[in-house]
């Protein structure tokens, strides 16, 4: 047995079991488990506006809580640690995340599994704190209206100019999203920011060959 087999043998053997009590697991998972009910309940109270998905919320408390058995696990043997890694490099995971708050919310049940799994308990409770203020108060900063979508269909095949000088008097961005021309017919979807959406309803739905107007709102980004 040469020197290189030694000091790998003795350097497993000194770290293969970590003190690691029953204590500081029970401590760990009881912390884990408060935060991840809290991040629950902020998702549900910070996504209240939104779609609500309750299934995503639960795996964000089961996240968090894996996380830390899996940091627990790591610090116990750095045998299983190696092994861990590799069994979890497998993984894929085929979901796409498709609202930016909800990749907020799984980082921090990561972040706080990662953080409780580590015994930095003070820490994630400061930093799920942090982050819930920060959430909170960038979501009540106000910022401009969201442009509308108005939706025109008009026999009066030479009258656009007209429809957007209309458009124009009560909106101060406009912008043409479509055209689309027919036999003796004209639809026209135009985004507009207006402050008198029924006005501006009446007096195109008043002007010649008008036969029927939508104003819609829609997800889109915020015009400044």
């Amino acid at each position: 047995m040469g020197f290189g087999d030694i000091f790998k043998k003795s350097f497993i053997n000194g770290f293969q079991n970590a003190d690691m009590d029953l204590s500081t697991i029970l401590i760990s998972l009881a912390v884990v488990c408060l935060i991840s009910l809290y991040i629950f309940f902020a998702y549900r109270f910070l996504t209240r506006r939104t779609f609500y998905n309750k299934s995503f919320g639960i795996a964000l408390a089961a996240l968090a809580i894996i996380t830390a058995a899996i940091i627990l696990t790591i610090q116990s043997s750095i045998v299983i640690s190696l092994g861990m890694v590799g069994a979890l490099s497998i993984v894929r995971f085929r979901t796409a995340v498709k609202e930016p708050m909800d990749l907020v919310f799984l980082f921090w049940a990561i972040s706080a599994g990662i953080i409780c799994g580590a015994g930095l308990y003070a820490l994630a409770i400061i930093a799920s704190l942090v982050i819930t203020a920060a959430v909170f108060v960038l979501d009540l900063i106000p910022v401009s209206r969201a442009p509308m979508l108005l939706i025109v269909n008009t026999q009066n095949v030479d009258g656009e100019e007209e429809l957007l000088a209309v458009v124009e008097k009560y909106s101060k961005y406009v912008r043409v999203k479509s055209r689309i021309l027919t036999a003796g017919q004209l639809d026209m979807v135009i985004e507009v920011n207006a402050g008198k959406e029924s006005a501006l309803l009446k007096e195109v739905g008043a002007l010649k060959g008008m036969e029927s107007v939508s104003l819609l709102s829609h997800d889109g980004e915020t015009t400044y």
